[in-house]
């Protein structure tokens, strides 16, 4: 047996074949020329599916908020670069001088690097997003494009998204795998674009479909509902406020033998009975016509209504907005709203969200370290074995009552916690608080 330093092992003389190392299967994507389609609702398929999801993020107060609690979280976290270590015993100095200079790259783009991950995000909605990376030689700031550095390397210049919607089809190969996309501008020209798989970054929520799951998906449902809900309520104000408006005509307007002009005259009297509303323009202007027997041949009334209806709105349109916030894991949202819930419910519901979050800052930087910086070693010439990685702190939730209570604890069954001052630091940290000097310790 012949092994490596790792401890993996294979008999010495087997040569694997080039049949061992092809792909066999596919993926089973349902997909025709590159374009998917793996929602069985024909709402959420295709450019109409892209407008639902942008209808909903845009319109809907819950999920606005939940969306805007992730981008102002995320923002908010602190990104570093670690240096490689190749051979187990800690960086070398050209690993440190690697892991600079990716880091000056990120400090060194036409957007900030909080602005560049806040960009990102749309493949939380939408289910992906296609960013182009554009690099830029490091000429100094008198460049045309300018840079913080002269040292000739060539960086990122910027990472500019590509609308979801411009994305016109992905190039899969026979196995399913992305080579690239087609983009179709939307300035009305109709140019077709097509972005190789090495110069842009696919981020998705589901890597089992090139264009992702939309994390707004399961509220779909309960969003189409209670916007009807909300349509048919405000339909409903408006009328118990106005009333219901009953025209009455002659009977020969509503006969099939009417004339063009009774039929024009009985268009118009439906017209003025559809935009009867409450507001600054109200009024109405009707014909006084009698009939042979000096009735009047036409008459408007307002008919109200008889009083509340039958089923409470509110208490539905509450329901819907908890499934929203539930199928987001940010159901805690609305604890302030409601006559229920503890602060212990609190804590565990905002540490389940956070873990999520985590989980989603772990696929952006894992984009990050498996394609930009090894792409970007590679342009530069540089090893990328030795290719650093992209890391960053992730957010907590930190319920100070109960690490005050564990600390108590701890301390009343004798356990020897202070003076330490990394302990003490890390608890100012945690709180909120200034770390202590060098002077107070």
């Amino acid at each position: 047996m012949a092994t490596t330093d790792e401890g993996f092992s294979r008999s010495i003389g087997k040569a694997i074949t080039a049949q061992e190392l092809t792909e066999i299967g596919a993926s089973g994507l349902s997909q025709n020329a590159g374009k998917t389609n793996e929602d069985f609702l024909r709402q959420l398929s295709g450019a109409r599916g892209l407008a639902n999801m942008t209808e909903m993020k845009e319109n809907d107060p819950v999920i606005g908020g939940v969306l805007h609690a992730i981008e102002m979280i995320i923002r908010g976290v602190n990104w570093s670069v670690d240096a490689a270590d190749v051979d187990g015993e800690g960086e070398d100095e050209e690993a440190g001088d690697i892991a600079a200079f990716v880091a000056s790259c990120m400090g060194d783009m036409t957007q900030t690097w909080s602005d560049t991950i806040a960009g990102m995000l749309s493949f939380l909605p939408m289910g992906f997003a296609v960013h182009e990376l554009v690099y830029k030689v490091r000429s100094g700031p008198e460049a045309d494009v300018g840079s913080k550095y002269d040292d000739g390397m060539i960086g990122w210049r910027k990472m500019p998204p590509r609308a979801q919607a411009s994305i016109d089809e992905f190039e899969l190969d026979k196995n399913g795998g992305i080579q690239g996309v087609y983009q179709t501008s939307t300035d009305g020209a109709g140019k077709r674009t097509f972005i190789p798989v090495e110069r842009m970054l696919l981020l998705r929520t589901k890597t089992t479909n090139p264009r992702g799951r939309s994390i707004l998906r399961n509220s779909f449902v309960s969003w189409y509902y209670k916007t009807k809900i909300q349509e048919i309520e405000a339909i409903g104000i408006e009328r118990d406020l106005a009333g219901i408006p009953v025209a009455l005509v002659p009977p020969r307007l509503l006969s099939r033998s009417a004339t063009a002009d009774e039929v024009a005259a009985l268009t118009a009297v439906k017209e003025i009975v559809r935009n009867i509303k409450r507001d600054e323009q109200e009024g109405l202007v009707f014909p006084l016509a009698y009939d042979e027997q000096g009735h009047l041949a036409y008459d408007l009334k307002l008919m109200s209504t008889g009083g509340r209806r039958q089923f409470d709105t509110d208490a539905i349109i509450q329901r819907y907005d908890q499934r929203m916030a539930m199928a987001l894991l940010a159901d805690f949202i609305l604890l302030g709203h409601q006559a229920v819930g503890t602060q212990a419910l609190s804590v565990s519901k905002i540490q389940l969200f956070v873990d999520s979050l985590s989980a989603w800052l772990d696929t952006l930087a894992g984009v990050f370290n498996q394609y930009a910086i090894p792409r970007l070693m590679r342009v530069n010439g540089l090893n990328v074995a030795k290719a650093p990685k992209l890391m960053f702190v992730a957010p907590r939730n930190v319920d100070l009552t109960s690490l005050g209570a564990l600390l108590t604890a701890m301390s009343g069954a004798g356990a020897m916690l202070f003076p330490d001052d990394d302990l003490e630091n890390e608890i100012r940290t945690m709180a909120g608080l200034p770390k202590a000097t060098a002077e107070e310790v």
